[in-house]
């Protein structure tokens, strides 16, 4: 018995991720997480410069960031020190602290019209959501990322805030460790 060759059955359009960097990105330095800050406080931009400190305070992705309810970290009218949320990909909860410079942003926009009544805390403007989406948190963060001159395929991804502050304390870790090396008299040369 013989079996026919079948013709080969070709897609009509390219693939969604062709000439795409897909996957992990590499986290934010910090010398680009305070470029970014920087430039956001010039501009008195409260409303990104919020999320992008809480994003870094608090090392939590997108999704769970657009999600944060006010009631989350805001009490008896200020914000909260620590604070601790559910996850929605583990259900675990996670618990983080909020520095000065986070609060004192917070604070600010809060004390903005459009977070009156809001039970987010990054309520949406136009639409019936109550709070933005992850592809509107994926645009801030790629306007962040394009304002201070990285490169846009290498440089997107909303996980990026997350991993910065994993670099940040990656990078103390290692000066301190550089730093007892030194005062032990022995060469820095070994890491």
């Amino acid at each position: 018995m013989t079996v026919a060759n079948l013709p080969a059955i070709r897609a009509c359009r390219p693939a969604w991720n062709k000439g795409r960097v897909v996957g992990q990105k590499s986290p934010l330095m910090p010398k680009h997480v305070w470029a970014i800050r920087v430039r956001l406080e010039i501009a008195e931009n409260h409303r990104d410069l919020a999320p992008f400190n809480l994003a870094i305070d608090s090392k939590l992705p997108g999704c769970d960031l657009v999600k944060l309810k006010v009631a989350d970290i805001y009490a008896f009218g200020q914000v909260r020190e620590r604070a601790s949320i559910i996850k929605n990909k583990t259900r675990r909860a996670v618990r983080f602290e909020i520095t000065e410079g986070t609060r004192k942003s917070i604070l600010q926009w809060m004390e903005e019209p459009l977070m009156i009544g809001s039970e987010f805390l990054w309520p949406d403007r136009f639409h019936e959501r109550l709070y933005i989406s992850t592809r509107q948190y994926a645009r801030l963060v790629r306007e962040w990322v394009t304002s201070i001159g990285l490169i846009l395929p290498l440089a997107t991804g909303p996980h990026r805030c997350a991993a910065a502050r994993q670099t940040c304390n990656s990078l103390q870790a290692r000066n301190c460790v550089l730093d007892e090396l030194e005062l032990c008299g022995q060469s820095a040369n070994v890491l």
